[in-house]
């Protein structure tokens, strides 16, 4: 193969040789009525060869990789270096004679347009647009080989480094090809993107259109004409007003020119000329097999197609191939843990869900279609998460309410997500709990105690046998009948005590403190641990530096046990983990490194406690908050007395408080429960995965947690290695994590984003989902990540979500404020025993909150205000 192919000698399978900007174009050119200038491309061999023979290249690429992204001095400096040496470099003769013998083919003297094609550039996965440079109206040989060089440096642009840096690419495996293409002169450019840039929505695609070349309209110096389509129609269109447009200059390069009074304000595009224009992109769609961000040009006689490149940023819709409309709630919001899951831990999620659980993007999404099609079931199922989470609730009724949506169906017992009906509500009675407990710690035992025995295809069938243990104690009748009879009751309670005494969220208050929390617990119980560390120095002064000196898992508590104090430290620590050492952060993903498996992700948490509080104050906080409700029910009862038939109504809200505190402290059990029994299959299979490792199927133990469960059964059964499906699950799983999964959307792509439809909100304040009861200022600790948690007493946490494993910080801080969550979410509920004042459900708040800022956070009324800086 030569240092030039045509644009006809390629498709999108030759990335490597064409990057991703020239494999597109060649694929562009095999499709059927779609019609391409003409054009080349040098190929990534020409580059390699040109930069061996920059000096010093290797030393200066190491020194590139092991930059920081955020250390901008030293990338402009090197990228910088490096660039000069790239463009400085003198083009070989024969690559020179190949491009000069194609530009004589196409016109040596036409105009050309110059694009740089990284080979990691427009991909399915990442589209690193504009990070390199393009060059248009170019033309004659000598000006042609110069911007070829210029393409080949902005490799290493700085933007183009940073980006990579924060997306982890390999500098060294990153190659460039140039894109030579005929240049035409348009009267008219854009871009057509075939989905719906705002809402996702792959039946509505968008038209951008500006007067000259698109040019202008990338670089957003001109505001352009928009048009949306759908079905073959223009249903929508926003003329702007374009005083300036892109055109070539007769020396070379463009310029701007004006654009004469009268046709400022004109349409670009005719209706007729958007759906025709719409029509191509629908096919350059079906032939890639993806939504698409094409650019076009009008010239006199038609379209022209000059690039087309997969949407990155569009979150992927479930396959289901039956045509219906379907609509999809996240599982992640319900379960607070909006990062991808690895194969693996959706697939046990699968197995444990009784809800139709759909996958897209690395995220599980319950179809609720057929419950919204039911009268019935969509009452409740409507109630019950609009109670939970208001904007999910809101966004499925803005679908509910487009009738055409979903087709409506009889109550005749289909399947889909139950309506939420509550069984008949039971009187406060401890010992159900107390025996529902005990029956969930004796299976996991007895689980533990089968489960060594079991290695091979055995293992798995065991396992699978045990998932519906697991799902039989999940969804056990008397369980769902204690959950649902402490929700009511504090339901019951905030709307009575509301009308009755104009107290709101009492059920708050009441709460706190309610026994057999084990996630509240939890909390405490690392309180408890740092009073066994603090009286040890030695021990305090080791775990300061536990971080920064990098020891492997194993090592640290051996390490530890070597310090003054370190055994009865070592001791308290492996006691906790003993309890709670299945926990961590997203912890319903059973391929997520536990605590009793990385036992260091605590130590911030530790040395929190320890700079925190003195010795006892877990159980001083316990107490505080047991003595509160008990004065908040006392107070209550003797306001209702003094009513109008005073003694009904505290007889009936007695009831309701004993049920609240009798049952509250369940809701955190069952997925304990699961959690502990995930931890005990994951370790069975690590220790299946080593000896595959041992057997050479497998390059490491971890590579399982990129195999659906079946999928694992079947390399367990036939020793068949899958090197290529992991690699490619990898490569799919970080491309999962720059994406956000949306709360709700429909089999359209399109992300319903729901609204608070409540007055009283100060303006300017972010509104949210009131959870914990009372109003607090303070200063706002934007955390993304637990384990770097530098808390201080009365910090307000701000966070994207919470799970269970959060509650060890809880007890350093006094407020909490999140972006997922609802009601009845673990954070919310640890808020309220805890007596933080919480509000959930901000949307953009650690994007809108800043690190260090002075918020109050009104748990009662549900907004978070970002105070003005005062005077010290």
């Amino acid at each position: 193969m030569g240092y030039v192919l045509d644009f006809r000698e390629i498709d999108r399978t030759q990335v490597a040789v064409a990057g991703g900007k020239g494999a597109n174009l060649g694929e562009l050119s095999r499709i059927e009525g779609i019609r391409v200038p003409a054009g080349f491309c040098v190929t990534t061999d020409a580059f390699r060869r040109v930069v061996a023979e920059v000096p010093f290249l290797d030393d200066r690429l190491d020194r590139l990789s092991r930059l920081e992204a955020a250390d901008r001095d030293s990338i402009r400096v090197l990228s910088a270096q490096i660039r000069r040496a790239v463009e400085e470099c003198v083009i070989p003769d024969d690559v020179v004679s190949e491009i000069v013998r194609s530009l004589a083919r196409l016109g040596e003297q036409a105009a050309y347009a110059v694009r740089s094609s990284a080979t990691t550039e427009d991909l399915p996965t990442a589209s690193f647009a504009g990070q390199q440079d393009t060059y248009l109206n170019v033309s004659g040989p000598a000006a042609i080989l110069r911007h070829v060089s210029r393409c080949w440096a902005s490799l290493f642009t700085e933007r183009a480094v940073t980006y990579r840096l924060r997306n982890g690419f390999d500098q060294r495996k990153v190659h460039m090809a140039v894109v030579v293409q005929r240049m035409v002169f348009p009267w008219a450019a854009g871009i057509l993107v075939t989905a719906d840039p705002i809402t996702s929505n792959r039946k509505v695609a968008s038209v951008e259109a500006g007067f000259g070349l698109g040019e202008s309209l990338v670089s957003g110096l001109v505001n352009p004409d928009v048009y949306k389509v759908r079905d073959g129609k223009v249903t929508d269109r926003t003329v702007a007003t374009k005083q300036c447009a892109a055109q070539a200059a007769p020396a070379g390069g463009t310029h701007m020119r004006g654009i004469e009074q009268e046709q400022q304000n004109r349409s670009v595009l005719t209706d007729e000329q958007v759906v025709q224009l719409e029509r191509l992109g629908r096919r350059i769609e079906a032939h890639f097999g993806s939504p698409q961000d094409i650019e076009w040009c009008l010239v006199d006689d038609g379209f022209r197609i000059v690039q087309s490149r997969p949407i990155t940023t569009l979150f992927p819709v479930p396959v289901v191939d039956d045509g219906e409309n379907r609509v999809y709630v996240s599982v992640g919001h319900q379960q607070m843990m909006t990062d991808p899951m690895k194969p693996l831990g959706i697939s046990l999620w699968q197995l444990t869900s009784p809800a139709p659980t759909r996958e897209a993007g690395g995220r599980l999404f319950v179809d609720v279609t057929q419950a919204l099609a039911s009268p019935v079931k969509r009452t409740g199922l409507l109630d019950a998460l609009g109670k939970s989470d208001p904007l999910l609730g809101d966004a499925l009724a803005t679908i509910v309410e487009r009738v055409d949506f979903i087709r409506w169906c009889p109550d005749d017992g289909a399947g889909g997500v139950p309506a939420g009906d509550a069984p008949a509500l039971i009187e406060a009675d401890e010992g159900i709990v107390a025996e529902l407990l005990a029956q969930s710690q004796a299976s996991v035992a007895m689980l533990k105690r089968e489960i060594r025995a079991k290695s091979g295809a055995a293992l798995l069938d065991f396992i699978s046998a045990d998932l519906k243990e697991l799902r039989r104690i999940l969804f056990d009748p008397r369980s769902h009948q204690v959950i649902t009879a402490a929700m009511e009751a504090a339901w019951w309670l905030n709307d009575r005590l509301q009308a009755w005494l104009g107290e709101k969220n009492a059920a708050d208050t009441l709460t706190q403190s309610v026994p057999r929390n084990v996630t509240s617990e939890m909390g405490l119980a690392l309180v408890g641990v740092a009073d066994a560390i603090r009286p040890h120095p030695d021990v305090v002064a080791f775990l300061q530096h536990v971080e920064d000196a990098g020891f492997e898992e194993g090592s640290f508590l051996d390490e530890l046990a070597k310090r003054a104090g370190g055994p009865q430290a070592r001791a308290a620590i492996e006691a906790y983990l003993d309890k709670h050492g299945m926990r961590c952060v997203g912890e319903i993903d059973i391929t997520r490194p536990r605590w009793s498996e990385r036992p260091t992700t605590l130590v911030p948490m530790l040395m929190s406690n320890i700079r925190n509080f003195g010795p006892g104050a877990g159980k001083r906080r316990f107490e505080h908050g047991r003595r509160e409700a008990r004065k908040k029910e006392h107070q209550l009862l003797e306001r209702l007395r003094a009513l109008p038939d005073g003694e009904r109504k505290a007889y009936e809200a007695k009831r309701m408080i004993d049920r609240v505190r009798a049952f509250s402290g369940y809701r955190e059990y069952p997925k304990y429960g699961m959690v502990s029994r995930y931890f005990v299959y994951k370790q069975a299979l690590l220790g299946e995965a080593e000896r595959l490792v041992q057997a050479r199927v497998l390059r490491r133990e971890e590579d399982i947690f990129y195999l659906r469960f079946d999928e694992l059964r079947e390399v367990v059964l036939t020793h068949r290695s899958c090197d290529q499906l992991i690699r490619e699950r990898k490569a799919a799983f970080r491309s999962y994590q720059a994406l956000t999964p949306p709360r709700v959307f429909t089999s359209d792509g399109e992300v319903v984003a729901g609204r608070y439809r409540r007055e009283g909100v100060p303006p300017g304040a972010l509104a949210g989902t009131p959870v914990s009861a009372g109003s607090i200022e303070g200063r706002a600790r934007v955390v993304s990540d637990m384990a770097q948690a530098d808390l201080e007493a009365g910090d307000i946490l701000v966070t994207a979500y919470t799970d269970p494993s959060w509650t060890t910080v809880f007890v350093a801080i006094k407020g909490l404020v999140t972006e997922v969550g609802g009601l009845m979410t673990h954070g919310a509920v640890i808020a309220r025993e805890y007596g933080l004042p919480a509000v959930v459900g901000v949307e953009g708040a650690t994007r809108l909150i800043r690190d260090g800022q002075q918020i109050r956070v009104n748990g009662t009324d549900g907004y978070v205000e970002i105070l003005p800086l005062r005077d010290v």
